[in-house]
């Protein structure tokens, strides 16, 4: 009998297509643009992070996003009373609640699920509630991927930066160790009844790893994405992107050669 294996999804980040228009002023190059080329290249999703100091993507982005797409709307937000209001009145498809502070450069590591208590949940609940699917963005970490499932998120989306920072710097154990984490880390959020998405530092040959994890069911990339565009183009980047996830999904229940 042939193995069915899930299928699994690209989101794109457009953050960092908002980044370059806003260290010149105006209106170019448009993020929305940047979707829907995308789109047309083969993503499954769109992600925009509105941070709380607007650094990138704005709330009119936020807007044309919702307005314009019709792939699901992944919003990526900290877990902020104004955040989560902007969020009730533009319903996207999801809300990614990420760690935040001003001063970091991008997310730099999972959200404190536990630390969050009650506030965090009501938060969860209250976005659940509207039709919203909610997204935690966790550290591959037990005790936090339980948190998650106890307080009703519906998807967990795991930290993979360390994995591939400790692959940047050369660090083979390191690297092997966290790797070790995340497919544990995987498998435990599945068997809670979350879906198990991933992200953060990606690039094509770290995505074609994480693509080869079967729990995983979507793998959200900005950076890496819209940085190789200047290169090959956005379309050209997405597809070989989504070549490189193929060729990793494909590696599941493969025969292992002897």
């Amino acid at each position: 009998m042939t193995r069915i294996v899930p299928p699994i999804r690209l989101g794109v980040n457009v953050d960092h297509v908002a980044t370059i228009r806003n260290a010149r002023g105006g209106d170019l190059p448009d993020p929305v643009r940047a979707a829907q080329l995308a789109c047309a290249a083969g993503a499954d999703g769109i992600t925009a992070h509105l941070r709380e100091d607007r650094r990138h993507i704005r709330d009119s982005d936020m807007r044309r996003l919702r307005e314009e797409l019709t792939v699901p709307l992944n919003f990526e937000m900290a877990a902020t009373d104004e955040m989560v209001a902007i969020a009730l009145e533009q319903r996207p498809h999801a809300a990614c609640l990420v760690p935040e502070r001003r001063e970091e450069r991008t997310t730099e590591g999972g959200l404190d699920v536990i630390g969050g208590g009650i506030d965090l949940a009501h938060k969860v609940e209250k976005l659940g509630a509207a039709g919203i699917r909610v997204s935690l963005f966790v550290a591959p970490d037990a005790e936090q991927i339980a948190r998650a499932a106890d307080i009703g998120a519906a998807v967990i989306e795991l930290h993979t930066g360390a994995w591939c920072e400790f692959l940047a710097a050369g660090e083979a154990h390191e690297a092997e160790a966290e790797l070790g984490r995340l497919v544990a880390a995987a498998a435990q959020g599945s068997a809670l009844g979350l879906e198990i998405h991933a992200g953060h530092g990606l690039d094509f040959a770290t995505a074609e790893v994480m693509a080869a994890i079967e729990p995983i069911r979507e793998l959200n990339i900005g950076h890496f994405l819209i940085g190789e565009s200047i290169f090959v183009g956005l379309e050209g980047a997405v597809r070989q992107m989504r070549a490189a996830m193929a060729r990793g999904r494909a590696r599941i229940g493969a025969p292992q050669a002897a």
